[in-house]
């Protein structure tokens, strides 16, 4: 941490790194707290390669899509959607990922019930098989009226294994490979691609290449439906199916708001008595990057395999609400719920300068 102001700082250069700004949208930040606003010191010092964070909203109910997201960076304020902010939960609530942000009395319990260890990779790896995809948003629509995510608990253990296999790989695709990898789950730690037997994988043929320098950057992202074509200024890509088109976050379209924080032109009408935008954000590549390519084809697999998933997490989520379920009495009972009187862990993080 520099104590002097930036005008005054001759040291050298803070160099940016990535972080979560919206759910799917990784871009960059120079991480000094004289940039910050809202900066959790407990994101950061509880930051490491093993680090996951949950999000979701909270004094506001989701609208459609899943009804939580999860990322390996330093989350946004406002990852989830890109507004009402809403609150951050990671995994864990230390760097050496040494003490979980889950109530070891929970992990405990749900060790004994199911007759097998619970660690808390399990519980997050269940609730991303539960609670993030569509079917669980459209099931609770009525329930989700009231502000705040209830998750129903399964009392049987089988099903509880299965979602935590499930959910594993969904962590793994929200967090493009960086976490929950396991080479023997086909889960490498790389950037997810769609199935090899998959010949309709996004792709970018030569002739759709998005033109780079002298060409300034695009302005126009549309969607040729007919030929299944994502169509950015002079390039485009093939094989981007309606449903990869239409994904959203609580009715924010995914790839559409990933276009607009990398189009030539990214002023919004200024609402109500906003202040207006700082002059910084006119500072931005005066072309399309390769990197912007890469990132976008590492976008739409990951949309296109959480997609494959939906029916099967669908399937699940029926299946545990048509069985016996653990109740919030049990939980409580045993000291597996935190009280309204505790201290919640490291919550959430605001930027106000990012690349």
């Amino acid at each position: 941490m520099r104590a002097i102001t930036v005008a005054q700082d001759q040291g050298p250069v803070v160099q940016p790194i990535r972080f979560a700004y919206r759910s799917f949208d990784r871009e960059y930040i120079v991480p000094d707290h004289r940039l910050l606003s809202m900066a959790r010191s407990e994101l950061w010092d509880s930051y490491s390669t093993k680090q996951v964070y949950l999000t979701g909203l909270e004094a506001h109910s989701p609208e459609s899509g899943p009804a939580i997201t999860f990322t390996s960076l330093i989350p946004d304020n406002h990852h989830y959607k890109g507004s009402f902010a809403g609150r951050v939960f990671p995994l864990w609530r230390d760097q050496a990922a040494t003490q979980p942000n889950i109530k070891p009395a929970l992990l405990a319990h749900l060790a004994k019930v199911y007759g097998q260890p619970v660690k808390a990779e399990d519980v997050m790896a269940y609730l991303a098989a539960v609670m993030a995809h569509p079917a669980f948003t459209v099931r609770f629509k009525v329930d989700l009226v009231r502000p705040g995510l209830h998750v129903p608990l399964t009392a049987d253990a089988k099903l509880f294994t299965e979602a935590v296999a499930l959910g594993s790989e969904v962590i793994w695709l929200h967090c493009y490979g960086e976490r929950f990898a396991d080479p023997s789950a086909s889960r490498p730690k790389q950037a997810p691609r769609m199935p090899k037997d998959n010949d309709r994988a996004p792709t970018i043929p030569e002739a759709g290449a998005i033109p780079g320098a002298p060409e300034p950057l695009p302005e126009t992202m549309d969607y040729d439906a007919a030929k299944r074509r994502l169509i950015i200024g002079k390039g485009y890509v093939e094989n981007v199916t309606p449903e990869m088109w239409a994904y959203e976050v609580s009715g924010k379209e995914v790839l559409w708001r990933w276009f607009s924080y990398r189009r030539r032109d990214r002023s919004r009408p200024i609402i109500g008595d906003r202040r207006p935008p700082s002059p910084l954000d006119k500072i931005q590549p005066d072309h399309w990057l390769s990197e912007y390519t890469s990132d976008l084809l590492d976008l739409l697999n990951v949309l296109g395999r959480l997609i494959a998933l939906e029916p099967r997490q669908a399937d699940l989520l029926d299946r545990i609400c048509g069985g016996r379920l653990r109740s919030a009495e049990e939980l409580r009972d045993v000291g597996a719920l935190t009280q309204v009187d505790e201290k919640p862990g490291p919550t959430q993080h605001k930027s106000k300068s990012k690349a």
